[in-house]
């Protein structure tokens, strides 16, 4: 039976002439034993980042565009999992119903105070003395009954536009609209608008109504059924039923 050399340990620590790569004739640092050699990372090419290949028979995945624009060369869609625009038919139907409920009483009581006021003036007229070179007729007053009447008319409908725009902007439905089933949601989250927001659209709702309510019909033909109001505001309205 043969007996290890006690040289065999000492040939392991025997110097070599440095190579070429290695003037200085150091040795490359070695992993512990029971370690495997660790391998560079690959260099990715110049300017491009590495990305990983997809398998055999996966397809390959698509470049998406920034949030907002839909497919390619198509309309645009709202937030994925909202509901579909609302048509220009339900949105005229609960403009009605919340005129209706918010307007008609301020609108008949404004009428009547207005009505007393035109009976005044054509008293007023009848009392005319025309026999003179000038006709003189007595002026007419604005009736107390008349002026209250007004004045409640305009205060009932200021506060309707209020509890409309709370509404719209807290559920993002208006009477009208929940009875329809649509709601007005802001574009970019599909959350409600808030009361700040209502409002301001509300005042904007007067640029769709000038050169002949052009942009009440707007979403007639709008990919996104938008009236100007909702384009500046970023907001749509949608089905919830």
């Amino acid at each position: 039976m043969a007996v290890p050399s006690p040289i065999r340990a000492k040939e392991a620590t025997v110097s070599y002439p440095p190579g070429p790569g290695n003037p200085y004739g150091q040795q490359p640092l070695q992993q512990p034993y029971g370690y495997p050699q660790q391998q560079p990372p690959a260099q990715p090419g110049y300017g491009y980042p590495t990305q990983p290949q997809p398998p055999y028979g996966a397809v390959p995945p698509q470049a998406q565009g920034p949030y907002g624009y839909g497919y390619p060369g198509g309309p645009a869609s709202p937030v994925p999992g909202m509901p579909p625009f609302a048509s220009w038919g339900a949105r005229v139907g609960a403009t009605l119903i919340d005129f209706l409920v918010a307007g008609l009483v301020p609108m008949i009581l404004v009428g009547i105070g207005y009505g007393q006021f035109i009976a005044v003036v054509v008293d007023a007229a009848r009392d005319c003395d025309t026999s003179g070179t000038y006709d003189t007729c007595p002026a007419p007053a604005m009736p107390g009954g008349a002026l209250a009447l007004i004045g409640l008319g305009l205060l009932l409908s200021l506060l309707g536009g209020l509890f409309l725009c709370y509404r719209e902007g807290k559920t993002g439905q208006t009477p009208g609209k929940k009875a329809l089933g649509i709601s007005v949601l802001r574009e970019l989250d599909g959350r409600p608008l808030g009361f700040g927001m209502a409002f301001v659209r509300r005042l904007c709702h007067g640029l769709d109504g000038a050169a002949c309510y052009i942009g009440y019909l707007w979403p007639l033909w709008d990919d996104k059924k938008q009236t100007f109001a909702d384009k500046i505001l970023n907001t749509v309205v949608v089905k919830t039923q």
